[in-house]
């Protein structure tokens, strides 16, 4: 059979639920070259999935330790993965024919691969399928590096709604943890998977019956030769190594390694994950502030109060905080939305905070008092973005109903509902004269609108409109998450679900460039009171900050365990606050460079 004019399938190799493996030829190159073909039927995954798995994999396929992506293409109700064949053996023929590792083999094999799953978990990928038949070793085998990771079939990308939802039980059961086998794999899956490998390697014994079912735990150590197993009491690098066997096979998510880093560090090892992170950072963290607590606790949302001094926080905990950033100390805690809370800020003189949540509506509280000023309703669906008018008269709202709403700020009462949407609104800004509004969403389009001053409305003119259409972006190739306007106004930056930046020109419409850098969404967009800076946040775990002019970048912010939700930037010091769903918010301080 033949691809796309050019790769012939030789014959199946393996076969999983829903992938088929051939081995196969690249006739498109002189002289062809052997290749793996995977099969995956279009009921298992999305266009959409398949199309961000094969963006993924062809960024990790770069590392030597996991497999080379060559091409991804749809045919007759399929999807195709085709990845170079490596040469080598997978490790489930090395001990079969060369018999059980030994611990120093097994110690080397989790230093070979622990980056590699560091990266990949860093990339927001979970292997889901890892054993030994998935690790290859190369040949002629070398002393270092020799292992490679293969089988991305069953790979799955996270996304924010993946945390909330069960997805089908996927990978072998033997070497698969207790979650993944209910469908809610994580990070720390892979390491579980990682753990069952090795014990199998050291015994050569089916997982299945290294598991005491009656107990309900491992018993691996008991089925070590009695040599061997002498040999491990007396070695305390081998205790340590049994040690950490036993904690990447934990049953219990909670009780297990969370990453790879962190096995790494019970090793002695130094990490060696690929990074971009450039040196001696002139922003570096110098707090982290922690007080969002609880299962549901992610940071969602931060804005900065104009004065400088005081930080509000929205978290998925229904509380949102508000931190004296002299201090970094809690001031208070405001509650009343009745679920989680997706958009902060103040008003321009700083004497009002407005909130909007998940529950529908939109609270405006008195900064000075604390006090819940009213509630505004009135939309039918989640609120994910508030703003003020750079007057303070109105507020502009985003839902996921599709809707825009317009609000006098001084009454609490809805002005008018700007509809046009196909889909869900992400994000609304005011230009920073006030009399366009920039809307951003899942329809993958940003819209302009030219919104008249509040007098205007206030004057009831009959039929007078409350907004007209100026223009729609269009070029993300997915959803729009977050919108801002530069300083000046001249500038709109947009960012998406394609994971990249893009800057428009807000006279003309049209296009200036796209920034590229981060390897997952893009969630919230912010620039410096200046205008020569431009800070992303992104679901990858780091904020990236851009040179407006050139479009370079100029710095990553690393330190965040999991994906950065929201940014925030003073106009009066040199600070950045970015929040996390690791619970926590880090403040970054530019700092002297250090030249010595």
């Amino acid at each position: 059979m033949l691809l796309q004019e050019r790769y012939r399938l030789l014959k199946q190799i393996g076969k999983g639920g829903f992938c088929k493996t051939f081995l196969a030829v690249d006739e498109g190159q002189f002289p062809p070259i052997p290749c793996v073909v995977q099969e995956l039927s279009q009921e298992y995954e999305t266009f959409k999935n398949f199309q961000q798995k094969a963006q993924q994999l062809e960024e990790l396929g770069k590392h030597p330790q996991i497999t080379p992506f060559l091409a991804s293409f749809e045919h007759n109700g399929h999807f195709y993965l085709v990845q170079e064949f490596i040469a080598g053996t997978n490790l489930a023929q090395v001990v079969e024919e060369e018999g059980a590792f030994n611990e120093t083999q097994i110690w080397q094999l989790l230093e070979d691969l622990l980056p590699v799953f560091q990266l990949m978990s860093d990339r927001n990928i979970i292997h889901r399928d890892i054993k030994p038949h998935n690790i290859i070793r190369r040949s002629p085998i070398t002393k270092k590096g020799d292992l490679v990771i293969v089988d991305f079939s069953t790979a799955k990308i996270v996304t924010e709604i993946d945390r909330l939802t069960s997805q089908t039980s996927i990978g072998s059961p033997e070497y698969a943890a207790p979650e993944q086998a209910k469908g809610k794999a994580v990070f720390a899956s892979d390491l579980y998977s990682l753990g069952v490998t090795c014990i199998y390697l050291l015994t050569q014994i089916s997982p299945f019956d290294l598991f005491d079912i009656a107990n309900d735990c491992w018993v691996w150590q008991q089925y070590l030769t009695t040599k061997v197993s002498d040999v491990w009491r007396q070695d305390s690098k081998n205790l340590r190594l049994a040690q950490i066997l036993d904690k990447l096979l934990q049953n219990a998510v909670n009780r297990r390694f969370q990453s790879a880093d962190e096995v790494m560090q019970a090793m002695g090892m130094e990490s060696k994950t690929p990074n971009l992170k450039l040196p001696n950072p002139p922003w570096r963290c110098l707090h982290t502030l922690t007080g969002h607590s609880g299962r549901l606790s992610s940071v969602n949302a931060l804005a900065i109060s104009p004065d400088g001094y005081t930080l509000a926080s929205a978290s998925d905990d229904k509380i949102v905080k508000l931190w004296d950033l002299n201090s970094k100390k809690v001031l208070a805690n405001l509650s009343g939305h009745s679920q989680a809370v997706k958009s902060v800020t103040f008003s321009p003189d700083g004497q009002i905070l407005a909130t909007a949540s998940d529950d529908k509506t939109i609270k405006l509280w008195q900064v000075e008092t604390l006090k819940e000023i009213c509630t505004l309703l009135g939309h039918s669906h989640a609120v994910k973005s508030v703003v003020f008018s750079p007057d303070g008269q109105m507020l502009a709202s985003g839902s996921w109903d599709k809707t825009i709403k317009l609000w006098d700020a001084n009454t609490g009462t809805e002005i008018c509902t700007i509809t046009g949407h196909q889909l869900q609104v992400n994000s609304v800004v005011f230009s920073p004269q006030g009399q366009l509004l920039a809307s951003a969403s899942y329809d993958r389009t940003i819209r302009l609108w030219q919104i008249p001053a509040l007098e205007s409305f206030q004057r009831k003119f009959e039929n007078r409109p409350c907004h007209s259409l100026l223009g729609i972006l269009s070029g993300h190739a997915w959803a729009v998450l977050t919108v801002a306007f530069s300083p000046d106004g001249q500038i709109l930056a947009t960012g998406s679900d394609d994971n990249t930046i893009k800057l428009w020109e807000v006279n003309t419409g049209q296009l200036i460039c796209t920034l590229v850098g981060h390897s997952w969404s893009v969630v919230a967009v912010a620039f410096t009171a200046d205008g020569e800076t431009l800070l992303s946040a992104s679901c990858d775990k780091t904020v990236k900050l851009w040179r407006v002019s050139t479009a370079e970048e100029i710095v990553t912010l690393s330190g965040h365990i999991d994906s950065v939700s929201a940014v925030a930037v003073s106009k009066v010091t040199q600070l950045i606050a970015s929040g996390s769903r690791d619970k926590t918010i880090k403040l970054w301080q530019l700092v002297e460079q250090n030249n010595s």
